[in-house]
Parts: C-alpha cells; sequence; structure tokens
C-alpha cells in the first residue's frame, strides 16, 4: 500500500461515487461492446462497480448511522483501501474468466490468450490508481493458476462468481463473529450484483 494515506476526500471522488450514483446510471444508454478494447473497459468498469457497491454497502448496513464517522479513523481506511483493492483483485478475475467463457461458448470465439493479456493490461493501468504493487502479483499468480484447469466452455455456468462473493466476506473490515452472522447474507449481495453484470453482458455483447 505504501504511504499512500486514503481520506474521507478520496474516497468520496474515486469510489464512493460509484456507490451514490449506481442506481443513476442504470439509466444512461450503453452502447454494444464489439471489440476488445470495449470488452476491456467493461471488465475493469464492472468489477470496481461489484467490488465498491458491495464492500460499502455491506459496511453501511452494519455500521448503521455512524458509517460516515468511521471514515475518520486512520486505522479504519486502511483497513478499507486493502479490502477495496482485494475484493477488486478477483472481481477483475472473475469477470475476464466469465466473459472469455461466454465468448468461446457463445461466439466461437477460440483466443483465449487474449484473457490473459486484458487481464495484466487493467492491472497495469491500476498502478496509476495506487493499487498496491503486492495485490497485483498476487493477482497473476492467481490468475495464472486459474486458467491452468479452465474449460472455457463450461466456466461461465460453473459458479464464476464465487471466488469474489468469498472475497467480500473474508476482506470486509467487520468483526468476525459479526461477518459468521452475515455469510450468507453477503455472499447473495454479491452474486445479485454479479447477476445484474451479466445481464447487461449478455445484450450489450456483439462480436
Amino acid at each position: 500500500m505504501g504511504k499512500y494515506k486514503l481520506t474521507w476526500r478520496d474516497l468520496t471522488w474515486h469510489d464512493f461515487k460509484t456507490y451514490l450514483f449506481a442506481m443513476f446510471k442504470a439509466f444512461i444508454p450503453k452502447g454494444k461492446i464489439s471489440n476488445l478494447d470495449e470488452l476491456e473497459i467493461f471488465i475493469q468498469t464492472k468489477s470496481a462497480w461489484v467490488s465498491q457497491v458491495t464492500l460499502y454497502g455491506y459496511l453501511k448496513t452494519r455500521m448503521g448511522t455512524r458509517y460516515v464517522l468511521h471514515f475518520e479513523n486512520d486505522t479504519f481506511m486502511d483497513s478499507v483501501n486493502l479490502a477495496k483493492w482485494n475484493i477488486y483483485s478477483v472481481a477483475l478475475q472473475d469477470l475476464t474468466l466469465f466473459t472469455f467463457s461466454k465468448l468461446k461458448a457463445n461466439f466461437n470465439y477460440q483466443d483465449t490468450e487474449k484473457a490473459k493479456e486484458i487481464f495484466l493490461k487493467i492491472l497495469d493501468d491500476e498502478t496509476s490508481n495506487k493499487m498496491p504493487i503486492d495485490i497485483i502479483e498476487n493477482a497473476k499468480k492467481s490468475f495464472d493458476e486459474r486458467i491452468q484447469n479452465i474449460n472455457w466452455d463450461d466456466h461461465h455456468n460453473d459458479l464464476p462468481f464465487n471466488p469474489s462473493a468469498l472475497s467480500l466476506y473474508k476482506w470486509a473490515p467487520i468483526a468476525e463473529d459479526l461477518k459468521t452472522l452475515d455469510r450468507k447474507i453477503v455472499l447473495n449481495s454479491v452474486i445479485l450484483k454479479w447477476d445484474v453484470v451479466k445481464k447487461e453482458f449478455n445484450e450489450r455483447i456483439k462480436f
């Protein structure tokens, strides 16, 4: 994470706006995804959206009316930042693998090597947003391990978003006893957000 200090102002302008305006974005007309550049943008933006909305939504639900006050605590902010990047790194993997599996199965797209190329490109771009290097390296290693045994024809039907759901459960800075009580709700909240993304992808894809 370096010495970068995440503040409430940073959260408001870089992350929390995604949470606040998520409902409004649903009404913005969206073009077709017809090439790899557009697919890369889709993977990056939707992974960030799912990560942010589910993490901040869970924190807000658990903390209630004192939610904003916690963001004055530097230790808590460090935990939120760590959780955000770790969840996002897994979300990127999940959506990259899902979209290329769908392309292979539904459009007979054969160049699945492009999945890794796009994934690495997104991670490289995130260095300018101060994504921690250790999380980037761990994400690369995890992605390599996952693609070793993937069945591109069936992966999109084989619980493709479970890893990011479990990542929210693991990394959310909430007391372990409370997370245990919330486990089913937390996991379902992530899967429901991914259902929105899957629906949009099916509607927009045109390869």
